[in-house]
């Protein structure tokens, strides 16, 4: 897909390379757990996925890039049950923790994604598939010289927004003014995607306060929230 190589021609992927070693309980839930819950993008057969099927369910899904740790997932997860939340991830430990986390609150609308959540979209969902695409606290890349390396970037939202169901929210948020100002420009820019705000969105309540929001509140940054819905036509 053309949206997808430009991207790739940018240097950008949905996620930087750190290794990361899991707990000894992170290794249990992954060994007991994974198989029902999760895949990995390269073990995924090709075409689009079966949704459906994997949650055992039809229900809206919303897709989470960069899921962390977990807990601010489950805690969505827990707050709208009717709801199927697939999170992607590439570090082992943080979908290991998220394991820990549905197994704690005995969740059954969370799977997990381990891989680079731009290939599986280009190569496994459906155009007009998704309820919504939640980003939140992306790797902001602060020194000017790394900014092409941001996540957020024209074809990327482009890519997503053909993913929205007409309907879908596109949702951002991040502690780093002049990426908050990218990502608002950005996305105003998609002509499928329609703020739902003259400009930021207010907090949302119900949007947990994760370990990242913290430190940018301790270290005086103030976080911004964007929500773009996908035009109907």
């Amino acid at each position: 897909m053309e949206t997808v190589d430009q991207v790739r021609q940018a240097g950008v992927s949905s996620y930087i390379r750190r290794s990361v070693r899991m707990t000894v309980g992170q290794q249990r839930v992954w060994e007991t757990n994974w198989p029902q819950l999760g895949r990995k993008l390269e073990e995924l057969p090709a075409g689009e996925v079966d949704l459906a099927g994997w949650f055992g369910r039809e229900a809206p899904v919303v897709l989470e890039i960069g899921s962390g740790m977990g807990e601010g997932t489950s805690q969505l997860a827990r707050q709208a049950p009717e709801v199927n939340h697939l999170a992607a991830e590439v570090y082992p430990a943080g979908l290991g923790q998220l394991m820990l986390w549905v197994e704690k609150y005995e969740l059954d609308n969370v799977r997990l994604l381990h891989g680079d959540a731009l290939d599986f979209l280009r190569d496994h969902v459906r155009p007009d598939t998704l309820a919504g695409v939640r980003v939140f606290f992306p790797d902001p890349w602060p020194k000017k010289r790394h900014h092409k390396r941001r996540l957020i970037t024209a074809p990327f939202v482009k890519l997503l927004a053909t993913r929205l169901q007409p309907g879908g929210r596109l949702h951002l948020a991040t502690d780093w003014q002049d990426y908050a100002d990218d990502m608002l420009s950005i996305c105003a820019a998609e002509p499928l995607l329609t703020n739902e705000y003259e400009g930021w969105a207010p907090r949302p309540d119900w949007r947990p306060v994760t370990k990242f929001e913290s430190r940018a509140h301790a270290e005086g940054r103030h976080c911004r929230d964007l929500m773009f819905t996908k035009s109907a036509t």
